[in-house]
């Protein structure tokens, strides 16, 4: 598609597909663009236009790459390289309003590097409309991560193929149908949003200990910048999800956080709300406070509440379906009827934290296994078999994972996968886990080491562990997952 035209009044729907890291600092590599320029009065597409990349480095495509998105090094062999195609990306998006989902933190900032890379002046908009930010702010999180594929599934649209313009496209189309939903609740609220949905404003609760007082979640800031009249009232449901603000500094937009404020996110991976890949995609925990602390203050932390294996009766460990976001059920591990937090001694380490596994924002996946005692990997399986069967009762398809891994001949040891979750804020990552070792110090991590985590977990070593069962059911994948609030290293 040829893009000529002076008129820089439609909305420009782009998303791109990027090489996956496989090693620290590696960086994405584009190999795919495509956008669609949409009328912003009619909601309808005007043009699209979409290219496969080759990158200078074919073996930038690795499998881990390729099981992202489908796209191989064979099917970019005799595709234009970006330098022969910035031009044309350059007019569509330059001067527009730019559009997308997650576009601040992702696509935003590959854009802008593969433009410094062939040494040119990267395209500027005239506001940002990120739908990530939007929606979870406008829409709530009755579609539960929010993620394009969780949104698809949400309203019946098929499944998302990580296809730079299929993407674009979906997107265009899951907004209108959440506008339209909005539309129909702001128009008729007695009806459509009393004792219907979650509000999207719902009411947190403190996480220390478990308890405190409900607050109201703080409110988001909007991602959305569009020059636009205050007097000038919205003409179509998609502009009703716009915040008018002043024009845009896009010096720093790539470093941007849609997330800023969102008080609910913290509390929903603590209360097993999020698939392994959306915990760790988006900012899913509250940072460790550095302040300084001794082990021997232990109810200073609310560890008391986190128990035994050995102390745990099965009689009263019970699992139950419990409303979580708008429309959406979630499976809560009880005991007694409180959630059920475990603590476990001595766990030694079979293989640690690696770097060589990451998601699709090029951050490390943490995660590292531990020998299961008989009593822990007892209690785990009763709640595999509570939970499966309330899964399946509730009407899952998905394929359910056991928490214990056991592999006949090795070593005769049940293992377990414990995660550390990670907070990002901005371009810093940090971890969501406090982290001691056993002469009492305070391991704080003020911007993230994936080699000083590497050293810090040894095989062989061992550990205490404080951790919450998180049960997750997404893209037919479904468990209970271990995550790490507190760990005790033994490494002498």
């Amino acid at each position: 598609m040829a893009v000529t035209s002076d008129d820089r009044s439609e909305i420009v729907f782009f998303d791109v597909e990027t090489t996956v890291p496989n090693r620290p600092g590696q960086g994405h590599t584009i190999l795919e663009f495509g956008a669609i320029l949409v009328c912003p009065r009619k909601l309808v597409e005007l043009r699209s236009y979409s290219t496969l990349v080759k990158p200078a480095d074919l073996s930038r495509i690795t499998s881990l790459s390729v099981r992202c998105n489908g796209i191989t090094r064979e099917a970019v062999v005799a595709a234009p390289a970006f330098e022969d195609v910035a031009d044309v990306v350059y007019d569509l998006l330059h001067g527009r309003i730019w559009a997308g989902h997650n576009i601040l933190r992702f696509d935003c900032a590959r854009v802008k590097e593969a433009f410094a890379e062939i040494n040119r002046s990267p395209p500027e908009p005239r506001g940002t409309l990120d739908s990530l930010a939007i929606l979870t702010q406008k829409f709530g999180r009755r579609a539960g991560d929010m993620k394009m594929a969780s949104l698809a599934t949400y309203f019946g649209l098929g499944r998302q193929t990580h296809r730079s313009l299929d993407d674009v496209r979906m997107n265009l189309e899951v907004l209108k149908y959440c506008a339209t939903v909005l539309f129909l609740e702001s128009s008729l609220p007695e009806i459509f949003t009393e004792n219907s949905w979650v509000s999207p404003n719902t009411t947190t609760r403190s996480r220390a200990n478990g308890k405190g007082p409900v607050r109201p979640a703080p409110p988001i800031e909007s991602s959305i910048q569009i020059e636009q009249s205050p007097s000038s009232p919205p003409t179509h449901p998609i502009l009703s999800l716009m915040t008018p603000a002043s024009p845009v500094d896009e010096s720093n937009y790539a470093n941007q956080d849609p997330f800023t404020g969102i008080g609910t996110l913290a509390d929903g991976l603590e209360s097993g709300s999020l698939s392994e890949d959306s915990m760790e995609e988006e900012k899913t925990e509250t940072t460790p406070t550095e302040s300084s602390t001794t082990l021997s203050n232990r109810e200073s932390y609310g560890y008391h509440d986190f128990l035994d294996p050995d102390s745990v009766s099965e009689s009263l460990v019970s699992v139950k379906l419990v409303d979580f976001f708008r429309g959406t059920k979630k499976i809560q591990v009880l005991y007694q009827n409180f959630p059920l937090q475990l603590q476990c001694t001595h766990l030694k380490i079979r293989f640690g934290v690696s770097g060589k596994f990451f998601n699709r924002d090029g951050r490390p996946r943490l995660n590292f296994v531990v020998d299961a005692p008989p009593s822990l990997a007892k209690i785990l399986d009763l709640i595999d078999s509570l939970a499966q069967k309330l899964s399946v009762e509730s009407g899952s398809s998905s394929e359910w994972h056991p928490v214990v891994t056991r592999k006949p001949g090795f070593y005769n040891t049940p293992t377990v996968r414990l995660h550390l979750p990670t907070a990002a804020d901005g371009e810093i990552t940090r971890l969501g886990t406090e982290i001691y070792q056993k002469d009492n110090s305070r391991v704080v991590f003020s911007t993230f080491d994936i080699v000083e985590l590497e050293s810090l977990f040894s095989p062989g070593d061992s550990l205490d562990a404080y951790f919450s069962l998180d049960a997750y059911d997404y893209q037919q994948n479904a468990g209970i997952r271990l995550v790490t609030k507190k760990l005790v290293v033994d490494s002498s």
